[in-house]
């Protein structure tokens, strides 16, 4: 079983989103059958045949054995994750893209640019799993605290030049063995333990708009950015 996996099409992303399936899912870190599942969640051992069935379909569960009772064969199933990510790309059309506009200083474009690193190390992670190579990355993860907007202000730029020297440095295109990277640096305020942030539209900023509310259950809107909060 993997730590984690990919999902990179839009019917095994409605599979593993279905409720019944994501129970069914999240109990089968464990290896189980449709006899043991039926009584953890409380459904009828014919119901999650079906399902289990549907989500083998779509390679979210494997088998692992096969035993024999009585004159029945018992398959025993688990997830072949224990976590799942699901790329933008199963959005088809309506996936972020990046490219539509540059703006450094826009948390939008920021969660396009998150997306697009979502898209291209997951496709990474499948294309090296099935090449059985290792997948070279290198990543960071940080908290700090500024005292002041100006302060955080000096820091981005401080940041953004220290990246832009090394990546003059290092960065040879006329490499003929070269190989190609993407690097991605972002910074944004920490959500805290009871899920508030500081730092969003009207609490910060005098004047700035609200955000924006959804009614429609799974969708989140994004405050709207300005310069001055980031």
């Amino acid at each position: 079983m993997l730590d984690i996996a990919v999902i990179d099409g839009a019917g095994a992303a409605e599979a593993s989103l279905d409720p019944i399936r994501s129970r069914i899912l999240a109990a089968l870190g464990e290896p189980g059958s449709a006899t043991t599942l039926a009584a953890r969640i409380g459904l009828p051992r014919q119901k999650v045949n079906y399902h289990l069935r549907e989500l083998e379909r779509h390679g979210l569960v494997e088998l692992v054995e096969e035993r024999r009772k009585g004159n029945m064969t018992e398959r025993i199933m688990q997830a072949t994750a224990a976590s799942f990510v699901i790329l933008p790309s199963a959005l088809g059309g309506v996936a972020p893209d990046p490219g539509r506009g540059v703006d450094h200083f826009s948390a939008r474009w920021m969660l396009a640019v998150a997306a697009r690193l979502v898209q291209d190390v997951g496709t990474l992670i499948v294309r090296s799993g099935h090449a059985r190579q290792p997948l070279p990355t290198f990543t960071l993860d940080s908290e700090l605290r500024f005292a002041t907007a100006s302060d955080r202000a000096a820091f981005a730029a401080e940041l953004g030049r220290s990246v832009a020297g090394l990546v003059e440095r290092y960065d040879t295109p006329a490499a003929p063995n070269g190989r190609a990277y993407r690097l991605v640096l972002a910074l944004h305020p920490r959500i805290t333990a009871d899920g508030t942030a500081r730092y969003i539209a009207g609490l910060d900023t005098p004047g700035a708009d609200a955000p924006s509310t959804s009614t429609h259950p799974g969708v989140r809107p994004v405050a709207p950015a300005t310069h001055e909060e980031h």
